[in-house]
Protein backbone atom coordinates (compact mmCIF):
# COMPACT_ATOMS: atom_id res chain seq x y z
CA UNK A 1 0.00 0.00 0.00
CA UNK A 2 1.33 3.23 -1.05
CA UNK A 3 2.05 5.96 2.06
CA UNK A 4 1.43 9.13 -0.57
CA UNK A 5 -0.70 10.85 0.98
CA UNK A 6 -4.00 11.17 -1.36
CA UNK A 7 -4.25 13.85 -4.02
CA UNK A 8 -6.71 16.98 -3.48
CA UNK A 9 -8.83 18.06 -6.67
CA UNK A 10 -7.43 21.50 -7.29
CA UNK A 11 -7.30 23.62 -10.30
CA UNK A 12 -4.60 26.27 -11.62
CA UNK A 13 -5.30 29.37 -14.07
CA UNK A 14 -2.54 30.76 -16.48
CA UNK A 15 -3.72 34.37 -17.14
CA UNK A 16 -2.04 35.55 -20.17
CA UNK A 17 -1.73 39.33 -21.31
CA UNK A 18 0.18 41.25 -24.46
CA UNK A 19 3.31 42.66 -23.69
CA UNK A 20 4.07 45.72 -24.97
CA UNK A 21 6.64 44.09 -27.17
CA UNK A 22 8.26 40.14 -27.17
CA UNK A 23 6.28 37.74 -25.56
CA UNK A 24 3.30 37.06 -23.87
CA UNK A 25 3.42 37.71 -19.80
CA UNK A 26 2.05 35.78 -17.33
CA UNK A 27 0.19 36.09 -14.17
CA UNK A 28 2.50 34.51 -11.28
CA UNK A 29 2.35 34.74 -7.54
CA UNK A 30 5.10 34.05 -5.02
CA UNK A 31 3.77 31.94 -1.63
CA UNK A 32 4.40 32.88 1.41
CA UNK A 33 7.02 30.67 3.21
CA UNK A 34 4.71 29.07 5.99
CA UNK A 35 2.58 27.38 3.33
CA UNK A 36 2.92 23.88 3.66
CA UNK A 37 2.88 22.82 0.00
CA UNK A 38 5.58 24.86 -2.43
CA UNK A 39 6.49 27.26 0.03
CA UNK A 40 8.43 30.77 -1.23
CA UNK A 41 7.37 29.16 -4.71
CA UNK A 42 6.64 30.99 -7.55
CA UNK A 43 3.14 29.61 -8.88
CA UNK A 44 0.26 30.26 -10.70
CA UNK A 45 -2.89 31.21 -8.87
CA UNK A 46 -5.25 28.05 -8.14
CA UNK A 47 -6.66 25.99 -5.86
CA UNK A 48 -8.27 23.31 -4.47
CA UNK A 49 -12.35 22.28 -6.02
CA UNK A 50 -14.48 22.59 -3.40
CA UNK A 51 -18.24 20.46 -3.07
CA UNK A 52 -19.68 24.39 -3.61
CA UNK A 53 -17.45 24.06 -6.92
CA UNK A 54 -19.32 21.15 -8.29
CA UNK A 55 -22.94 22.35 -6.58
CA UNK A 56 -22.08 25.73 -9.05
CA UNK A 57 -21.30 23.41 -12.34
CA UNK A 58 -24.52 21.22 -11.97
CA UNK A 59 -26.35 24.61 -12.00
CA UNK A 60 -24.76 26.42 -15.21
CA UNK A 61 -22.22 24.17 -16.29
CA UNK A 62 -23.73 23.13 -19.45
CA UNK A 63 -21.99 19.92 -19.68
CA UNK A 64 -18.73 21.65 -20.40
CA UNK A 65 -16.03 19.45 -19.60
CA UNK A 66 -14.40 20.12 -16.16
CA UNK A 67 -17.13 22.48 -15.38
CA UNK A 68 -16.05 22.49 -11.55
CA UNK A 69 -12.25 22.89 -12.11
CA UNK A 70 -12.88 26.05 -14.56
CA UNK A 71 -14.84 27.40 -11.84
CA UNK A 72 -12.71 26.52 -8.76
CA UNK A 73 -9.70 28.48 -10.75
CA UNK A 74 -11.32 31.05 -11.46
CA UNK A 75 -12.77 31.31 -7.88
CA UNK A 76 -9.16 30.92 -6.25
CA UNK A 77 -7.82 33.50 -9.38
CA UNK A 78 -10.26 36.24 -7.69
CA UNK A 79 -9.67 35.51 -4.29
CA UNK A 80 -5.68 35.46 -4.84
CA UNK A 81 -5.09 38.18 -7.12
CA UNK A 82 -8.10 40.17 -7.10
CA UNK A 83 -8.41 39.55 -10.97
CA UNK A 84 -12.14 38.72 -11.74
CA UNK A 85 -11.47 36.57 -15.20
CA UNK A 86 -14.07 34.89 -17.62
CA UNK A 87 -16.86 36.54 -16.09
CA UNK A 88 -19.31 38.40 -18.12
CA UNK A 89 -20.10 41.39 -17.42
CA UNK A 90 -16.51 41.61 -17.09
CA UNK A 91 -16.19 43.57 -13.39
CA UNK A 92 -14.88 47.11 -13.29
CA UNK A 93 -11.64 47.06 -10.07
CA UNK A 94 -14.25 48.29 -7.79
CA UNK A 95 -17.01 45.18 -8.53
CA UNK A 96 -13.53 42.82 -8.90
CA UNK A 97 -12.62 44.22 -5.05
CA UNK A 98 -15.69 43.72 -3.48
CA UNK A 99 -16.32 40.37 -4.71
CA UNK A 100 -12.72 39.53 -3.92
CA UNK A 101 -13.74 40.94 -0.02
CA UNK A 102 -16.82 38.82 0.06
CA UNK A 103 -15.25 35.81 -1.17
CA UNK A 104 -12.65 35.85 1.67
CA UNK A 105 -15.18 36.56 3.90
CA UNK A 106 -17.10 33.20 2.99
CA UNK A 107 -20.05 34.31 0.77
CA UNK A 108 -20.76 31.84 -1.58
CA UNK A 109 -19.49 32.51 -5.09
CA UNK A 110 -22.82 31.33 -6.81
CA UNK A 111 -24.88 33.62 -4.12
CA UNK A 112 -22.06 36.72 -5.34
CA UNK A 113 -22.88 35.79 -9.40
CA UNK A 114 -26.51 36.48 -8.66
CA UNK A 115 -26.30 39.42 -6.53
CA UNK A 116 -24.11 41.04 -9.38
CA UNK A 117 -26.22 39.81 -11.89
CA UNK A 118 -22.93 38.14 -13.67
CA UNK A 119 -22.61 35.02 -16.10
CA UNK A 120 -19.64 32.82 -16.07
CA UNK A 121 -18.09 32.31 -19.54
CA UNK A 122 -16.39 29.00 -18.50
CA UNK A 123 -15.56 28.61 -22.17
CA UNK A 124 -12.97 31.40 -21.85
CA UNK A 125 -11.07 28.90 -19.86
CA UNK A 126 -8.94 26.06 -22.38
CA UNK A 127 -7.68 22.93 -20.60
CA UNK A 128 -4.07 22.73 -20.90
CA UNK A 129 -2.69 20.33 -18.77
CA UNK A 130 -3.15 17.89 -15.95
CA UNK A 131 -0.39 16.93 -13.11
CA UNK A 132 -0.66 14.26 -10.56
CA UNK A 133 3.06 14.32 -9.32
CA UNK A 134 3.78 11.39 -6.55
CA UNK A 135 6.23 13.63 -4.71
CA UNK A 136 6.24 12.77 -0.98
CA UNK A 137 5.13 16.48 -0.06
CA UNK A 138 3.02 17.32 2.93
CA UNK A 139 0.06 17.98 0.69
CA UNK A 140 -0.20 16.09 -2.87
CA UNK A 141 -2.29 18.24 -5.71
CA UNK A 142 -4.42 16.18 -9.12
CA UNK A 143 -4.11 19.62 -10.28
CA UNK A 144 -5.55 20.93 -14.07
CA UNK A 145 -4.32 23.52 -15.86
CA UNK A 146 -5.84 26.11 -17.80
CA UNK A 147 -5.07 29.39 -20.25
CA UNK A 148 -6.99 32.10 -20.13
CA UNK A 149 -6.90 35.71 -21.54
CA UNK A 150 -6.63 38.33 -18.51
CA UNK A 151 -9.31 40.91 -18.81
CA UNK A 152 -7.65 44.23 -20.27
CA UNK A 153 -6.21 46.69 -17.73
CA UNK A 154 -6.55 43.79 -14.91
CA UNK A 155 -4.25 45.16 -11.73
CA UNK A 156 -3.39 42.10 -9.31
CA UNK A 157 -2.43 42.19 -5.82
CA UNK A 158 -1.79 39.40 -3.40
CA UNK A 159 -4.11 37.63 -0.48
CA UNK A 160 -1.14 38.54 2.21
CA UNK A 161 -2.53 35.10 3.58
CA UNK A 162 -1.62 33.18 0.18
CA UNK A 163 1.40 35.29 -1.36
CA UNK A 164 4.67 37.89 -0.91
CA UNK A 165 3.74 39.67 -3.98
CA UNK A 166 2.16 39.10 -7.91
CA UNK A 167 4.24 39.51 -10.80
CA UNK A 168 3.76 39.49 -14.48
CA UNK A 169 6.32 38.18 -16.46
CA UNK A 170 7.40 36.14 -19.69
CA UNK A 171 7.38 32.69 -19.35
CA UNK A 172 11.38 33.01 -20.39
CA UNK A 173 11.75 35.70 -17.78
CA UNK A 174 10.34 33.74 -14.55
CA UNK A 175 13.13 30.57 -15.97
CA UNK A 176 15.71 32.89 -15.89
CA UNK A 177 14.97 33.89 -12.37
CA UNK A 178 14.66 30.83 -11.42
CA UNK A 179 18.12 29.66 -13.29
CA UNK A 180 19.89 32.56 -11.54
CA UNK A 181 18.86 31.81 -7.82
CA UNK A 182 16.34 34.83 -7.56
CA UNK A 183 13.26 33.21 -7.50
CA UNK A 184 12.27 29.42 -6.81
CA UNK A 185 9.94 27.49 -9.10
CA UNK A 186 8.47 23.55 -8.63
CA UNK A 187 9.21 20.91 -10.99
CA UNK A 188 5.29 21.22 -12.65
CA UNK A 189 5.70 24.85 -13.19
CA UNK A 190 9.19 24.75 -14.36
CA UNK A 191 8.33 22.42 -17.12
CA UNK A 192 4.81 24.57 -17.80
CA UNK A 193 7.06 28.20 -18.55
CA UNK A 194 9.28 25.68 -20.64
CA UNK A 195 6.26 24.81 -22.46
CA UNK A 196 4.75 28.58 -22.04
CA UNK A 197 7.66 29.74 -23.29
CA UNK A 198 7.50 28.66 -27.04
CA UNK A 199 4.12 30.57 -27.64
CA UNK A 200 4.14 34.06 -29.21
CA UNK A 201 0.00 34.94 -27.82
CA UNK A 202 -2.76 33.22 -26.53
CA UNK A 203 -3.79 32.30 -29.49
CA UNK A 204 -1.15 29.99 -30.12
CA UNK A 205 -0.99 28.56 -26.45
CA UNK A 206 -4.65 27.58 -26.95
CA UNK A 207 -3.86 26.13 -30.21
CA UNK A 208 -0.99 23.58 -28.79
CA UNK A 209 -3.45 23.04 -25.76
CA UNK A 210 -5.83 21.33 -28.60
CA UNK A 211 -3.29 19.39 -30.37
CA UNK A 212 -2.82 18.08 -27.15
CA UNK A 213 -5.39 16.48 -24.89
CA UNK A 214 -5.43 16.43 -21.38
CA UNK A 215 -3.62 13.27 -19.90
CA UNK A 216 -3.25 13.65 -16.26
CA UNK A 217 0.70 13.48 -16.09
CA UNK A 218 2.77 11.36 -13.45
CA UNK A 219 6.33 12.04 -13.27
CA UNK A 220 8.39 8.98 -12.85
CA UNK A 221 12.12 8.25 -11.88
CA UNK A 222 14.39 6.25 -13.88
CA UNK A 223 18.23 5.64 -14.63
CA UNK A 224 20.12 6.95 -17.07
CA UNK A 225 23.90 6.67 -17.71
CA UNK A 226 24.07 5.72 -13.43
CA UNK A 227 21.87 9.01 -12.61
CA UNK A 228 18.26 9.05 -11.77
CA UNK A 229 16.47 10.89 -13.99
CA UNK A 230 12.16 12.84 -13.01
CA UNK A 231 10.39 11.91 -16.53
CA UNK A 232 7.65 13.15 -18.06
CA UNK A 233 5.69 11.46 -21.31
CA UNK A 234 7.29 12.18 -24.51
CA UNK A 235 3.99 13.01 -26.28
CA UNK A 236 2.33 15.49 -23.78
CA UNK A 237 3.20 18.66 -25.41
CA UNK A 238 6.48 19.56 -23.43
CA UNK A 239 9.69 20.47 -24.90
CA UNK A 240 11.74 19.40 -21.60
CA UNK A 241 10.53 15.61 -20.57
CA UNK A 242 13.46 14.83 -18.68
CA UNK A 243 15.48 16.29 -15.57
CA UNK A 244 18.62 15.19 -13.14
CA UNK A 245 16.43 14.23 -10.24
CA UNK A 246 19.33 16.32 -8.27
CA UNK A 247 18.60 19.50 -10.00
CA UNK A 248 14.73 18.75 -9.84
CA UNK A 249 14.64 18.45 -5.83
CA UNK A 250 16.86 21.56 -5.72
CA UNK A 251 14.14 23.73 -7.57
Amino acid sequence: MSDLPEAIPASTLILLRPAEAGPPELLMMERVQSMAFAAGALVFPGGRIDPEDHELAAAVGGGIDHAAARIAAIRETIEETGIAPALDPLPDAELAAEIRHALEAGAPFAELLERHSLRLDLEALTPFARWCPTFRETRRFDALFFVAEAPRGAHATAAEAEATRTLWASAQEVLAEADSGRARIIFPTRRNLERLARFADIVEARADAIRHPVETIVPWIEQRGGEQWLCIPDDAGYPVTAERLETARRT
